[in-house]
């Protein structure tokens, strides 16, 4: 289930924030449950940056088989 905040979020805000979640897991020095919060944000941000990804991907098919329907015709 994604919260409004998650679906608000823009492919370009949750890549970069994405980015950032990976940086301070890298450079360590954070508790174990920090750690985990970061992970489980990681994973929200990557699941939103894959729902835009999948979407775009859908939408270019579907412009390419409307190319395609109106070149046989």
């Amino acid at each position: 289930m994604t919260s409004k905040a998650e679906e608000a979020l823009g492919y370009e805000q949750a890549r970069d924030e994405l980015i950032d979640v990976v940086r301070r897991l890298e450079a360590g020095g954070t508790t174990l449950e920090e750690s985990l919060a970061l992970w489980e944000r990681g994973e929200e941000l990557a699941k939103v940056c894959r729902r835009w990804l999948e979407g775009a991907r859908a939408r270019l098919d579907a412009a390419l088989a409307e190319e395609g329907e109106a070149d046989g015709e």
